[in-house]
């Protein structure tokens, strides 16, 4: 398994590489031009070249987070076709899923007319806006309505309110998609390199969203970006990972070699080491 660091996701170009040759491998070179079009198109809306919207103003979900989220999204994708598991998922699956990670933020977009606060603001409500940005989108892209649906739904349960047993799919290989993308999400996020170094435009990021939604301060989970640090490793353990083991189908074993641990587990184990380490030495952020 390809470590999760080995490909610059400050690149939209060598990500594109990366994701084109995992398509090869399942003999799916037919897909080459539509890839070609869509990494154009969505480094284009964060790059504020999409008529309509301006470019992205966040610094924790930036493009960055987008193209590190499509990474791991491939390499579970790859994992998953060397493996026996039933639904096959098929090509167009593939397109799908990658459809899927390029646009799951795109909720967080600002339209030209607004011009108060960053994207931030929209961050407990970016899972529908993203839906609604996907269906604006990509009939353009010849993906069709049920097709859309499959992509949306995917999306809706990246959010960390959302239970993907409680989402209804039309068939199975939507369900895997969905488990794969919000897989790729997490994961994506928590293992990066610079994770720790982003946890405070995260913290700022909240307290946008919280401000817009007039969420009294009292009602806040984070009071500091220490309390944030502070309650990232039991947000990890008691949280996201009985949730990717459950919820999303533990499909992160896609990620695992024979006889080699996980890489994408093992950076985010070495994470919560460090946000240990930082706590105890007091040079968490406050």
């Amino acid at each position: 398994m390809v470590p999760p660091h080995a490909i610059n996701t400050k690149s939209t170009a060598a990500v594109l590489v990366a994701v084109k040759a995992g398509f090869g491998d399942i003999g799916a070179e037919s897909s080459f031009p539509l890839l070609d079009r869509l990494f154009e198109d969505v480094d284009g809306m964060f790059a504020g070249h999409y008529a309509g919207y301006q470019a992205i103003d966040m610094r924790y979900h930036d493009f960055e987070h987008t193209l590190q989220a499509t990474v791991c999204l491939l390499h579970i994708l790859q994992g998953r076709s060397r493996s026996a598991d039933k639904p096959v998922l098929a090509p167009r699956d593939w397109e799908l899923s990658v459809m899927a990670v390029l646009l799951h933020d795109t909720g967080y977009l600002k339209k030209t007319s607004d011009v108060s606060g960053t994207g931030a603001k929209y961050t407990l409500i970016h899972e529908r806006r993203s839906c609604d940005f996907a269906r604006e989108y990509l009939p353009r892209m010849g993906v069709t309505a049920s097709e859309i649906e499959d992509i949306c739904a995917a999306i809706i349960c990246t959010g960390p309110r959302s239970r993907i047993s409680q989402v209804s799919f039309h068939r199975e290989e939507a369900r895997q998609m969905a488990f794969i993308l919000v897989t790729a999400d997490y994961l994506a996020q928590m293992s990066a390199a610079d994770y720790l170094e982003k946890l405070p435009a995260l913290f700022l990021e909240f307290q946008e969203s919280f401000d817009f939604e007039q969420v009294p301060p009292a009602k806040r989970p984070y009071q500091s970006v220490r309390e944030l640090l502070e309650k990232t490793p039991a947000f990890w353990e008691n949280y996201v990972r009985p949730m990717l083991d459950f919820e999303a189908g533990g499909v992160h074993r896609y990620l695992t070699t024979a006889g080699q641990p996980n890489p994408y587990l093992q950076a985010v184990d070495a994470n919560l080491v460090e946000v240990r380490r930082r706590l105890q030495t007091g040079t968490g952020s406050t």
